[in-house]
């Protein structure tokens, strides 16, 4: 009898020819890969762990569009070094070895006295302008998604694709009540850039302010009229569990922007709520192309999130979903409780997809229960099963390597249980790694790739833009 071990790595040779499309990251381009040990090393979710351990620093490095200096990225790697043999035990760390063996034929503990040698190593393929391009050939990675602030000069454009990642009306911040209206405030007049961190700075002056509703249908008309829409695919934001998601009348929010000194989570929800509604209002009358994408399920901290969501906001965004039938949602998830809730909304509703694993459910044991709930819940062109998050092309690389390997166990089980055939399973795979994000987002693989008869054909692109409703029947319950 053949062992399902045997099976999963049978699955698993046969996965690696499956090309994938990443369809989220946070590339820079002409900058791909990574600069030095600590952009591999200092990863925001290592970072995590490390401060889990004891680290004194849990802050990410410094943030695009500028770079952490070789002084502040020595320094933190020092730090670092001695909590390292705490996380040894993490999925984060066995990543980290799988990129550091595989890329840089690095298998030894990093410590205190060799660390300087490895950070060599990284710096100097850095320097090839060739080398990110091998990192993503070798994990038949066929094109990436990442932010348009961060093309760069366009160095990258065949690798990469890009999403609007701007205003974040409806992600809340660690000790906030108007953050809708900062953020609105903070685009009004400006074209778009780098989207606010996640928690605890200190928030920069604003060109304009808000003080009336005539401003507020203002500036959300910028906003919209200032996205890309040739540039981008999508648009991709934050929906906090905390808000209370629901339809807001003028007056309402007129009163509420008077208490604007006063703010608290009252008028926290008004703002966002009423924000968003005008937003997306705007947004499906435009009848672009372009994917409202949006997380779920990671709530602030003073430096980062937790997972947390409540099932008052799953019925609360399903019922934002029937309101705007000529778009399409998908969903980056945090939250592995959430993952079946959403799995019966997607169901239901055509406008709303799911995508990948995200952040905190990032870990080996969620993404296989995700996996299986989605794959025996959802249509294959109701989901997309990878993307990366990551910040350079190693993590790319790593990410989808344990993602691989995950799918392939994941596959070899129903194969073994008699629900797929060998040849469904790879089906199934490149449906769901490399079909899906041509058909849900309209991603474009790479030209030049193995084959021509890898890309899908125009018409196959986008199927549920147009449609009147996305419902089985008139009212989302």
């Amino acid at each position: 009898m053949t062992r399902s071990s045997d099976i999963s790595k049978d699955v698993e040779q046969m996965l690696a020819e499956v090309p994938i499309l990443d369809m989220h990251t946070h590339l820079v381009g002409g900058r791909l890969a990574a600069r030095g040990l600590h952009d591999v090393l200092l990863y925001h979710m290592v970072i995590s762990d490390l401060y889990s351990a004891g680290c004194p620093n849990g802050a990410r490095l410094t943030p695009y569009p500028n770079w952490p200096t070789q002084e502040e990225a020595h320094n933190r790697i020092q730090e670092a070094v001695p909590f390292l043999s705490h996380t040894r035990n993490t999925s984060s760390f066995w990543v980290l070895k799988i990129i550091l063996k595989d890329l840089y034929h690095w298998d030894e503990p990093i410590t205190a006295h060799n660390w300087r040698r490895l950070d060599e190593i990284i710096r100097d393929r850095a320097e090839d302008p060739s080398w990110p391009h091998a990192i993503l050939d070798r994990g038949n990675i066929r094109r990436s998604v990442t932010e348009i602030a961060r093309r760069g000069k366009g160095e990258d454009d065949e690798r990469l694709q890009y999403a609007l990642e701007w205003g974040f009306f409806t992600r809340c911040q660690w000790g906030e009540f108007d953050t809708a209206l900062y953020e609105l405030e903070k685009c009004w007049g400006r074209k778009p850039e780098s989207p606010s961190p996640i928690g605890g700075a200190v928030r920069p002056r604003t060109e304009r302010h808000i003080r009336t509703l005539s401003d507020v249908h203002d500036a959300v008309h910028h906003y919209v009229e200032s996205i890309p829409y040739g540039e981008v695919i999508s648009t991709a934001t934050h929906l906090s569990t905390d808000i209370d998601y629901r339809p807001i009348g003028d007056e309402e929010m007129e009163s509420a922007l008077a208490r604007r000194a006063q703010a608290g989570t009252s008028e926290r929800d008004i703002y966002a709520s009423y924000i968003n509604e005008a937003f997306l209002t705007a947004l499906e009358k435009r009848n672009e192309k372009i994917v409202f994408q949006f997380s779920l399920g990671a709530e602030p901290l003073p430096y980062e999130t937790a997972s947390r969501i409540s099932q008052r906001t799953i019925a609360q965004i399903s019922e934002m979903f029937g309101r705007h039938p000529r778009l399409h949602f998908q969903c980056f998830l945090a939250s592995r409780h959430a993952n079946q809730s959403l799995c019966t909304v997607a169901r239901e509703l055509q406008n709303f997809s799911l995508t990948g694993y995200w952040w905190h459910n990032f870990f080996p044991d969620t993404i296989r229960q995700v996996m299986n709930e989605r794959l025996e819940m959802l249509p294959v062109n109701k989901q997309i099963g990878c993307f990366s998050d990551a910040y350079c092309v190693e993590w790319t690389y790593g990410k989808t390597v344990m993602v691989r390997k995950l799918l392939a166990e994941v596959l070899a089980q129903k194969i073994k249980f008699g629900q797929y055939t060998v040849e469904e399973a790879q089906s199934i795979a490149r449906a769901i790694l490399f079909e899906s994000p041509q058909t849900l987002l309209g991603m474009i693989p790479r030209a030049g790739g193995p084959s021509r008869k890898e890309e899908l054909p125009n018409s196959a692109r986008g199927k549920w833009r147009g449609k009147k409703s996305p419902t089985k029947g008139s009212a989302v319950h």
